[in-house]
């Protein structure tokens, strides 16, 4: 597949040099190994001898290692009213406890319906105060916004120390 009548050859076992890709080819024959194409665009382009099947296992093995070792977050939501009672609070905060425990995000909101807007500092005041509560289980990223008719805080997990 490889066009270029000269190469300049790469690889293990191989001097580096400018080769007629007939010649190439025959090394990578010799060898029992393929002729790689890694540089098209170089002049001339630059190939190497390598086994082209053994490269893609290894690749995708590497892959692999990455993608198991790469965790994926994910964000639970817990939603309170500005003038959440105290049993109800307290069911939300296990919730959340367990949540952060089990390594996943955070993001508290009041969600202020109607005419309860008015009652800002009171939402406010509940998601600190459930920060303060989960201190020991998470750290807070955004401090309490108020994005239209919601006031949102996000809490990540505290890294599990081995």
């Amino acid at each position: 597949m490889i066009r270029a009548t000269e190469v300049r050859l790469v690889g293990e076992n191989v001097e580096p040099g400018i080769f007629k890709i007939a010649d190439a080819l025959r090394m990578a024959e010799e060898l029992e190994v393929d002729l790689v194409e890694i540089s098209p665009n170089a002049e001339p382009p630059v190939c190497k001898l390598m086994d082209y099947g053994k490269f893609l296992y290894q690749q995708k093995k590497r892959e692999k290692e990455l993608k198991a070792k790469s965790t994926q977050i994910t964000v639970k939501e817990i939603r309170f009213g500005p003038q959440t009672d105290e049993h109800d609070y307290e069911f939300k905060r296990k919730n959340a406890e367990k949540f952060l425990k089990e390594g996943s995000k955070l993001k508290a909101f009041v969600f202020f319906k109607g005419r309860s807007i008015i009652y800002k500092e009171q939402g406010q005041i509940l998601l600190l105060r459930l920060a303060t509560d989960l201190e020991e289980y998470g750290k807070v990223e955004a401090m309490p916004v108020l994005e239209g008719k919601r006031m949102i805080m996000f809490i990540a997990p505290k890294k599990k120390s081995k």
